[in-house]
Formats: structure tokens, sequence, C-alpha cells
């Protein structure tokens, strides 16, 4: 019984670095090789968060030691911020921080006359690529670019296809 009593009561030393540093850390590191940016967003907004309950724990010390099981409520929380079943960081993001905070990255905002579809293009792109597309657009307009873009679909499906008859027949 002594070993379980052990192992209960430090239970978030045992668990704590796996749930809270081993895994957003891998899950981290493939999210930045994935092309979608909803897991981008869900594992930059976790570190974020636990930027701040570190900066958090680190100044409040001294109170928080009187605070019973503050190590297990910040287990269950960085729990609940990192499970795929909760993704608890995405829906901080999606529902309080996303509100207040603008579009765009490095400084650089999306003017307010893109629609909101032309903002989650924009959105998709590397901050090089954006910049660069945001200043076609503003010497030849957003129609330009949708021709740039269909007529580069057609090419690589001509091509496409052009392979696959000299291949296939």
């Amino acid at each position: 019984m002594g070993v379980v009593a052990v192992i209960a009561k430090r239970l978030d030393a045992l668990v704590g670095p796996g749930v809270m540093l081993l895994y957003p850390l891998f899950a981290s590191m493939r999210a930045i090789e994935s092309p979608s940016p909803l897991d981008d967003q869900q594992w930059l907004t976790y570190w974020i968060i636990y930027s701040f309950i570190t900066l958090f724990e680190l100044s409040c010390y001294k109170v928080l030691t009187w605070v019973p099981f503050w190590a297990y409520m910040k287990l269950l929380f960085c729990m609940w911020l990192v499970l795929p079943m909760f993704n608890g960081a995405a829906y901080l993001y999606e529902n309080y921080i996303g509100k207040y905070v603008k579009m765009g990255t490095g400084g650089y905002n999306f003017k307010s006359n893109y629609t909101e579809d032309q903002r989650k293009v924009l959105q998709m792109m590397s901050l090089d690529a954006r910049k660069s597309v945001t200043q076609y657009i503003d010497q030849n307009g957003w129609d330009a670019v949708e021709r740039a873009i269909k007529a580069v679909s057609s090419t690589s499906i001509s091509i496409t296809y052009f392979f696959f008859l000299k291949y296939i027949t």
C-alpha cells in the first residue's frame, strides 16, 4: 500500500511532464509538417497558455503552495488543453482569444475590403507569399489573382491529362 500511496501522492510529477511537455512537443512537430493551419492554431495556442500558466506559477509560487491540489488542477487543465478529444486550446482560441486578436501575423494585417473567403486564402499563405500576393492584388486587383489560379489549375489538369493519355494509351 505504501507504493500506491506514493504514486497517488506524486501522480502530477509522474504524469505531468508527459502530458504537459512531451505529447505537446510531439504534436507540435507533427503540426509543423502538416498543411492544415488548424493544428498549428491548436498547438501555438497551447504553448502560449502553458507559458502564461508557468509565468503565473513562478510569480505566485508562495501563494500557490497554500492552494490545496494546485498541481492536480494544473494537470487537469493542461490535459483539457492537450487531449484530442477536448482540444481545449483550440476551443479557447476560437471562443475567446480569436475575437480579440486581429487576423494576420508578423504585424501585417489584412485590409478590411477583402471578403471572408479571400482572407482565408491569404491566411493559409506564408508571410512572404502573403505580402507578395497582397502587393499583386493592390496593383492588379483580385480578379487577376483568380485568373492566375484558374490558369494554373487548368494547366496542371491538362498536363496531368496529357501524361495520362501518353502513358496509359
